[in-house]
């Protein structure tokens, strides 16, 4: 088996991004992944590129995470699907316009463009919202594209750099070595763990949390929505520190003109069948703010498991345990987004580089009260 600079463990769309930074910065990479690319947690989400700021560290996270999708853009093929579509948040009431208002500033205020609406430009915008709503905030440079899409552009990037791609599964991690499940061994300078949920059963003591979510597609039309459309209360139920099972308002339409119809979360669910009692829930969610989704034909529905950690923050960064593994993972509901930002960190660590943004809140680390 070759020797390599860095040995990326999973190729989704957070392992792709980091083997294309590697790659291009000159570095000899092998991606490891039994799988599909883009086949696992990538494969199931929505695709929404989204500045969050649930916290400074994720608005920082998730903006420079932006800049570099916007550096890519000319690049992207077609069938990475593309789209600005722009965020409306959807305020129910006054406490939620009110947030709406401050949210609005505070991006302002940070270079992010956003609109306040008020109930009239919010029907407007998306004419199929229900009568009543208090009106919203418009965040116009939020985008999509296909996750699995992304990832194979991604990898086939890294692999026009001279990366490889091996289709078998990782069995075990070393410093410095993978064993595969082959037996073969990859002896590598550095090693990324973007494995998901799997992570920690590479490299021990990463606090990840898997959660379930389900999606569904229905046919509504290719004119029902017009930008990624969610409630302000998907915050609370996404980021709320109960884990019990919850459901949120979110919809948007992809190039196949479906609506996809999320989202939902179950932290104590392993069950990797699709749950009818959670559609039923996303479904009745969403009737709830576009009440013309009861008419709409239902197409799929899907599910999958992504990976989260305690504070709502990706692990990105040197493994507790190891010099030179490092962990790329965690990032939950913001893997699209965030992929690009996390390879540019690792990359920047790598290579000893001075980083854009300061990587200390991502750390592993910060759940052991060690400085790394």
């Amino acid at each position: 088996m070759p020797n390599c600079d860095v040995a990326v463990l999973g190729a989704g769309i957070v392992g792709a991004a980091c083997a294309r930074e590697f790659s291009a910065s000159g570095l000899r990479v092998i991606v490891v992944e039994p799988n599909a690319v883009g086949s696992g947690a990538t494969n199931a989400g929505h695709g929404h590129l989204v500045v969050m700021d649930d916290s400074a560290e994720q608005f920082l996270l998730s903006r420079y995470a932006m800049k570099l999708w916007h550096e890519i853009l000319e690049d992207l093929p077609e069938d990475c699907e593309y789209w600005k579509c722009g965020t409306v948040w959807v305020a129910s009431d006054e406490e939620e316009f009110d947030f709406a208002a401050r949210r609005g500033s505070f991006y302002k205020r940070h270079g992010v463009r956003a609109e306040l609406l008020d109930s009239r430009q919010l029907t407007a915008l998306e004419p199929n919202l229900r009568a009543g709503l208090a009106g919203g905030l418009l965040v116009p440079d939020d985008s999509s594209v296909s996750p699995p899409r992304a990832a194979e552009h991604l990898i086939r990037i890294a692999q026009s750099h001279g990366a490889t791609l091996i289709t078998q599964r990782a069995e075990k991690v070393a410093e410095h070595k993978v064993t595969l499940s082959d037996g073969a061994i990859i002896h590598a300078g550095a090693i990324v763990n973007a494995a998901g949920v799997d992570a920690a059963a590479f490299t021990p003591g990463l606090p990840i949390r898997s959660r379930k979510g389900h999606i569904l597609a229905v046919d509504a039309g290719r004119s029902f929505a017009r930008h990624q459309v969610m409630e302000l209360g998907y915050l609370k139920s996404a980021h709320a520190e109960s884990e019990a099972d919850s459901v949120a308002f979110n919809v948007r339409l992809n190039r196949a003109g479906e609506l996809l119809v999320g989202s939902s979360r179950q932290y104590r669910e392993t069950n990797p069948n699709v749950e009818p009692k959670m559609i039923a829930w996303l479904l009745r969610r969403a009737i709830e703010f576009m009440p013309a989704i009861a008419n709409a034909r239902p197409l799929r529905n899907w599910i999958g498991f992504r990976a989260g950690t305690p504070d709502g923050l990706p692990l990105i960064g040197p493994c507790h345990g190891f010099e030179k593994v490092f962990a790329a993972t965690g990032h939950e509901g913001l893997g699209a987004t965030t992929a690009l930002a996390t390879a540019r960190l690792l990359t920047d660590e790598i290579l000893c580089r001075t980083p854009e943004i300061d990587p200390a809140p991502y750390l592993p680390s910060r759940f052991l009260n060690i400085r790394n």
